[in-house]
């Protein structure tokens, strides 16, 4: 076993990360480089991209040939992580969520022949994209749920009506991925279509406020009324919604852990800095043994999830689905998350709650971690299944095959 990153993917890291020291980090303690929902403001984030391009550093992601750095999992599991020890860098370098998922599943299942409209741009950073699958009372960590329908027009167009929520970036997005019921086969009922937001028979019921700071374009309420999409903007085959949405979202959940363990990071760098320096009843706090066992705590909270990032990050590598894996790192980098912010908040006290630090900004963003891409319980829930029909092979050493 090598923990040692190849030389490579370490140039690229140490890279990121000096551009999110040097460049990322001083912006946020201006509050005129935020928008109005606590992310990086849009002429702000034009410039940061501009200069992330010029040093060669985009879409980590996506292959070469579409204007990214082609890295393998694991090289995204320890730059991801650098680059999310701002809360700006996914966007700058873009590589955050929601694009990041769609880049990749555009790229794996869309003919090459179609990549020029519906992917390039979004890997040019020209236009954010959206994935519509939630909905009220309907479709969440459970896909057999969704009732917002694709009905066959003639034999080459698909008319579609329901409604969605919580889909994030909606509100900017100009290129969507919708799943809809095309029957009522348990397995095979559902499919994905793309279309464009300039398409008539949608719109935006309303942006949702939220209890967190919000990706550009918010996370919005959508209402279809007769959407007509092309047969030709089918994702797959008809009844192939649920095997895109799995292959999607194995991937950008971990992508999620990936990001949050730099914020994790962040917020212990930030506690450390700070009881360093503060006295308090004769003694600096890190000399404290309270505090060591929080700090302590968190660390080593922090360096599993991680150590479950990458491995689930290797085993994709190698080919596998990794669902015990990705379900496992899910769970316990976003338990980590929380305790590494908690714990900053605090340590730092009335400054952690301010918004001197943004410590205040990770806690808040922290507890949508539990939630998203499906719930902790959820993955535990799937964790039980496959130990349940695995037994002891739940436990082998190695790759776990394609289950």
């Amino acid at each position: 076993m090598d923990f040692v990153l190849p030389p490579d993917i370490e140039e690229v890291r140490l890279r990121i990360r000096r551009f999110v020291d040097e460049k990322l980090i001083p912006l946020e303690a201006d509050r005129a480089n935020y928008d109005e929902h606590d992310n990086i403001a849009p002429s702000v984030l034009v410039q940061m991209r501009k200069a992330a391009k010029a040093e060669g550093l985009w879409a980590l992601q996506m292959p070469k040939r579409l204007g990214g750095m082609e890295l393998p999992r694991i090289g995204m599991a320890a730059c991801y992580e650098e680059m999310n020890r701002s809360i700006f860098g996914p966007v700058v370098f873009n590589s955050a969520a929601p694009d990041d998922g769609n880049m990749m599943i555009l790229d794996k299942v869309l003919p090459e022949a179609m990549k020029p409209r519906w992917l390039q741009p979004i890997v040019n950073g020209d236009v954010q994209s959206a994935f519509a699958m939630t909905e009220p009372d309907g479709c969440g960590s459970d896909p057999n749920l969704t009732y917002t329908k694709a009905e066959r027009v003639g034999n080459d167009r698909w008319r579609i009506t329901g409604r969605k929520h919580f889909i994030t970036g909606a509100g900017n997005a100009k290129i969507f991925i919708i799943i809809a019921r095309t029957s009522d086969d348990d397995r095979k009922g559902l499919s994905a279509f793309l279309f464009d937001a300039d398409t008539p028979g949608w719109k935006i019921v309303r942006r949702i406020p939220i209890m967190g700071p919000e990706e550009h374009g918010g996370h919005c309420e959508l209402e279809f009324d007769g959407l007509e999409v092309p047969d030709d903007q089918r994702l797959l085959g008809v009844g192939d919604g649920l095997k895109l949405t799995q292959m999607r979202l194995g991937v950008a959940r971990l992508t999620h852990c990936m990001r949050w363990t730099g914020l994790a990071r962040r917020s212990l760098e930030i506690a450390m800095d700070r009881i360093k320096q503060r006295d308090s009843f004769g003694m600096k706090l890190i000399d404290r043994e309270s505090v060591q066992g929080l700090v302590g705590q968190a660390a080593m909270e922090i360096e599993i999830g991680r150590l479950l990032t990458m491995r689930a990050a290797w085993a994709l590598d190698q080919g596998s689905f990794a669902r015990k894996e990705v379900s496992m790192a899910k769970i316990v980098v976003a338990d980590a998350l929380q305790k590494a912010v908690d714990t900053a908040l605090q340590l730092l006290g009335a400054r952690g709650y301010s918004k001197d630090t943004v410590i205040e900004w990770i806690y808040r963003y922290a507890r949508q971690a539990r939630l998203v891409d499906g719930a902790s319980e959820v993955h535990r829930m799937v964790l039980a299944g496959q130990l349940r029909s695995e037994g002891d092979g739940f436990f082998r050493w190695g790759q776990h095959g394609h289950g």
